[in-house]
C-alpha cells in the first residue's frame, strides 16, 4: 500500500508499508523533508512497525513520538503528518495526478444557479460520470450566500439587501455567510471524488484542498497560509474562506466532495456591513474589532486585474495537475435550472431556518 502527504505548509510525506494479521509491516517512511539524526527516520518506521491497522492518526502519531531519539529536529515534516500518509495508504486514497481534472469557466450566471450547479455537477462526480472538476465562477448580480445552517434573519439586513439590490440565496454546505459582488469576489469550486481526501480528517481535507490555491498565490508574490477551520489567510488579513458538503455515491457508495472557496478580491467593506449581521462575537473569534480589518483584497495584495488573478491561478492548477477546458452539459444545465425552480430560488428552502 501506498500513500501520500504534503503537510500543510510543510513537505511530501511518503509511505509505503502491507497489512499482515491486522497490523503494520515493512514500513518504509520517505519524503523531501528534512529530519535529523539520521537515526530518527528508521526510528519512525520502527514504531509503526506492528502498529494496529485500525490505529487512528493519534494513536500513530504518538507511537512516533515516543520512539523519535532525543534533540530530534524535522522540518517540513510532521509526526501528525507521518501518521496522516498512513491512514491514506490504508484507506488506498488517491493523488491530484490521478486525475484528468476538468475546467468550467462560463459566462456570469445568476446567484442561484451557482448553488444549483455546485449540487449537480459534485452528483455527477459521486456518480462516476463526470471527471473532477475545478469551476471558476463569474457572477451576473451580487449575492448574499449564507451557510446551509445559518439563520436568516440573524445573519441578512433585509434593509441592506433592498437597497444595494442583493440576492440572497442559500448554499447546501455549512459554514458563515459571504458577500459577493461580480467585479469584487473571485470564486470557485473543486468537486472532488471522495477516495481524494481518504484517510483525512474534515478539518485536514480543508488544508489539503487549499494546498493548491496556496501555492498559486505563492507564485503572485503573496504568503498566504491554511487557518482552521476554513479561512486563507496573509500576513494582512484574512482572503478568502471555504466550506464542503459530502456526497453519497450511488447506492450508498463512495462519493464526491464540494469544496467552494470564496476569495476577495476588491469588497466594498461598507456595503458588506449594510447586508450583513456580522455579530461582536463572531470578531473577537476572529481576533479583531472591525469587520474591515477581516477583508484584505487580493487587488491591493497583488496588483493585478481580476481577470490577471483567475488566469494565474487557473495556470498554476494546470502546470501542477493538468487541466483540460470543459463544460455544464445540457442534461446538467437542465437539472439545475430545475434545482433553482424547485429549491434555491424558493423561499422554502432559502428560509428553512428563518
Amino acid at each position: 500500500m501506498h500513500g501520500e502527504y504534503k503537510v500543510p505548509g510543510g513537505k511530501l510525506v511518503v509511505v509505503d508499508l502491507d497489512v499482515e494479521g491486522g497490523v503494520l509491516r515493512n514500513v518504509r517512511v520517505a519524503g523531501d523533508f528534512f529530519l535529523e539524526p539520521d537515526e530518527a527516520l528508521p526510528a519512525i518506521d520502527a514504531a509503526l512497525e506492528g502498529a494496529p491497522a485500525h490505529t487512528d492518526a493519534a494513536g500513530l502519531a504518538a507511537r512516533i513520538d515516543r520512539a523519535l531519539p532525543d534533540g530530534t529536529v524535522m522540518f517540513g515534516i510532521t509526526s501528525e503528518g507521518v501518521a496522516v500518509a498512513v491512514r491514506r495508504a490504508l484507506a488506498q486514497a488517491t493523488e491530484w495526478s490521478d486525475y484528468d481534472w476538468q475546467l468550467i469557466h462560463d459566462s456570469p450566471q445568476p446567484p442561484a444557479l451557482h448553488m444549483a450547479l455546485d449540487e449537480v455537477i459534485t452528483a455527477e462526480v459521486a456518480a462516476g460520470r463526470r471527471p473532477p472538476t475545478l469551476r471558476v465562477w463569474e457572477w451576473d448580480s451580487p449575492a448574499v450566500i449564507i451557510g446551509s445552517f445559518q439563520s436568516l434573519r440573524n445573519e441578512v439586513d433585509p434593509g441592506g439587501v433592498a437597497r444595494h439590490g442583493v440576492t440572497v440565496v442559500r448554499r447546501i454546505s455549512g459554514g458563515g455567510a459571504m458577500f459577493a459582488e461580480p467585479r469584487s469576489t473571485i470564486t470557485y469550486s473543486l468537486a472532488v471524488p471522495e477516495a481524494l481526501v481518504s484517510g483525512l480528517s474534515f478539518a485536514d481535507s480543508y488544508a489539503y484542498l487549499d494546498d493548491w490555491v496556496l501555492a498559486a498565490l505563492g507564485d503572485m508574490g503573496i504568503k498566504a497560509w491554511y487557518q482552521p477551520l476554513n479561512d486563507i489567510a496573509t500576513e494582512v488579513g484574512k482572503v478568502a474562506g471555504a466550506a464542503q458538503k459530502r456526497m453519497a455515491g450511488p447506492d450508498g457508495g463512495p462519493g464526491a466532495v464540494l469544496h467552494h472557496v470564496t476569495m476577495s478580491y476588491d469588497i466594498d467593506a461598507d456595503k458588506m456591513l449594510d447586508v450583513l449581521r456580522i455579530g461582536k462575537e463572531k470578531l473577537s473569534d476572529k481576533g479583531t474589532r472591525s469587520a474591515k480589518k477581516r477583508v484584505d483584497p487580493l487587488r491591493r495584495q497583488t496588483g493585478l486585474p481580476r481577470e490577471a488573478v483567475i488566469e494565474k491561478m487557473i495556470d498554476s492548477f494546470r502546470a501542477r495537475y493538468g487541466l483540460t477546458r470543459g463544460e455544464v452539459t445540457a442534461e446538467e444545465l437542465a437539472r439545475a435550472q430545475d434545482l433553482v425552480r424547485t429549491k434555491f430560488a424558493h423561499a422554502e428552502w432559502t428560509t428553512r431556518v428563518p
